[in-house]
């Protein structure tokens, strides 16, 4: 569908961010790779692929050199000044669509995608890692004491190009969690390599370090765990994925002394969007859990929600 005048004038007043910028780059008609050349003529660098997930929603600009590009958007793309830039103000104070007090605020999770991406680049770390996920099965464990106990992975990925042997596993405590005291643990076909983390963020990121060097279109299986236990009470618990992908299981289990007393799995397209596909999900076996199935992954956040109270 067509954008018109009205059209950005609307989107620009009302956001969100990534609609509005869409919507700029459609009326004026440049194409990223104009976008990009007009940028650096400006002597701002900032890549096709970044560009391209702002105005998807997938990633949002925040470090200094980001927002700098934002505001020479503004200019490349004939805007009124700070436009763009006062949709980002807008959204990084917005709150969820339910109050949740153990949900992180949205500008908490703007500085974690921050400390990600400076976690990720001192590991050397490429953009997709060189890989896709084929399956992904998390069980999460929540204590007595209401907090994120620990977490195992098993993980089926197949490589997209020749040379893969590692994968960096990224953990986000609870808030009061310390990083420095977080375990990672190797259980199949990987060991630990380099690891990383921030103590105001409560991030930790692992590299696991494969058995074999993989080809284009191998596949491998590998399995890992983080031991927390070090924060305070979990309300939710979210997986983010920047592309499509196979199946992805969720299971949650509860302590049998701290039931929930109502569990939800969700959907976002965005960490700023108000969260959808909600549906009730009941607390089953012995170990009292509950959990999703997700057969055809798309980009966005899927996720488990609960009430204690």
């Amino acid at each position: 569908m067509g954008h018109t005048e009205a059209d950005l004038a609307q989107v620009l007043h009302t956001g969100p961010f990534h609609l509005a910028l869409r919507a700029a780059l459609a009326v004026r008609g440049l194409p990223l790779h104009r976008v990009q050349h007009h940028l650096a003529h400006r002597g701002i660098k900032v890549g096709v692929t970044s560009l391209s997930y702002w105005q998807q929603g997938a990633r949002r600009p925040q470090r200094p050199e980001s927002l700098r590009a934002v505001r020479a958007l503004e200019d490349v793309l004939s805007l009124p000044g700070n436009s763009l830039l006062r949709l980002l103000d807008g959204e990084n104070g917005a709150r969820s669509d339910v109050e949740r007090p153990a949900s992180r605020s949205y500008r908490s999770l703007l500085e974690v995608s921050d400390t990600v991406e400076r976690l990720l680049a001192d590991l050397e770390a490429p953009t997709d890692g060189g890989l896709h996920t084929v399956g992904h099965h998390e069980r999460v464990r929540i204590g007595a004491r209401r907090q994120l106990l620990a977490r195992t992975s098993q993980h089926v990925v197949r490589a997209h190009r020749d040379g893969i042997d590692r994968y960096l596993a990224i953990h986000h405590g609870e808030v009061g969690c310390d990083p420095e005291r977080i375990e990672v643990t190797a259980r199949e076909n990987c060991r630990t390599g380099r690891v990383r983390s921030d103590r105001q963020t409560g991030v930790v990121i692992a590299e696991l370090l494969f058995d074999a060097r993989l080809r284009a279109g191998d596949t491998y299986l590998f399995s890992y765990g983080f031991d927390d236990g070090t924060g305070g009470p979990s309300g939710e618990y979210v997986r983010g994925f920047t592309y499509a992908g196979g199946q992805y299981v969720l299971q949650v289990a509860f302590d049998e002394g701290a039931l929930p007393v109502r569990c939800r799995r969700f959907a976002q397209a965005t960490t700023g969007a108000p969260r959808g596909a909600r549906t009730d999900l009941t607390l089953s076996g012995q170990h009292r859990t509950v959990h999703l199935v997700e057969q055809g992954v798309r980009p966005g956040i899927l996720g488990i929600d609960w009430d204690w109270d």
